[in-house]
């Protein structure tokens, strides 16, 4: 399969590309970042997009590919929600819009997050936020879309985009609430074969992602 990835510059994204090119049903991979990333590999392309609101001059480079991971994604802390909403809905939305006008075959995978609120009407911010991108998400005319809520998630040996406060917790996290915890290489490999064999559910919790990863 052909895949694009946005987000290969933050961890999540970072370790689902790394899955992505050790996997042998990964023939190539596209990475959409804003800035480079230091990752080369015989399967890997960079596309740098300054803005992922306006794919037009890119239309050619992004069109072919059978799945899209899209990992890109920043923290709501400090933002009110205009903003958050701005760049966690408006800009995933419109993204894939466009791969979905120019891949109708594709297969959409969004990373969400734990505990996020698909009735789009609790009172924590980021979760409505992200519950209305996952619903507007599931209504393009994609081949299918998949909602991912993960937990804790644990890097790849080897990765650059691990922030300090987080690497601390790596060992410790899992052993505590093993329930709440997925390593990286358990999301990409749940991605990838949701690709390859689908899955029952169009949202998977931490749960669903373990088992969509066997």
């Amino acid at each position: 399969m052909k895949v694009i990835i946005t987000g290969a510059t933050g961890m999540v994204g970072e370790g689902v590309l790394f899955e992505c090119l050790e996997n042998d049903a990964v023939k190539k991979v596209l990475m959409v970042n804003r800035k480079p990333s230091p990752v080369k590999h015989p399967k890997l392309t960079e596309l740098i997009v300054p803005n992922f609101m306006d794919l037009s001059v890119f239309e050619a480079q992004l069109t072919g590919y059978d799945a899209c991971f899209y990992c890109a994604g920043i923290s709501s802390v400090g933002m009110d929600e205009a903003k958050f909403t701005q760049i966690t809905y408006d800009t995933t939305i419109s993204f894939a819009s466009k791969l979905a006008s120019l891949n109708p075959n594709m297969v959409f995978t969004y990373v969400s997050g734990s505990h996020t609120d698909s009735s789009e009407k609790g009172r924590v911010m980021w979760a409505r936020v992200k519950g209305k991108t996952e619903n507007d998400l599931l209504k393009l005319p994609f081949k299918k879309a998949y909602n991912f809520r993960p937990g804790f998630m644990k890097p790849f040996k080897g990765q650059k985009n691990v922030k300090a406060f987080f690497k601390p917790l790596i060992f410790l996290f899992p052993i505590l609430l093993p329930t709440k915890s997925l390593t990286l290489k358990q999301v990409g490999q749940a991605m990838i074969n949701c690709v390859v064999r689908g899955y029952s559910k169009n949202i998977l919790e931490i749960d669903d992602i373990k088992i969509a990863a066997k």
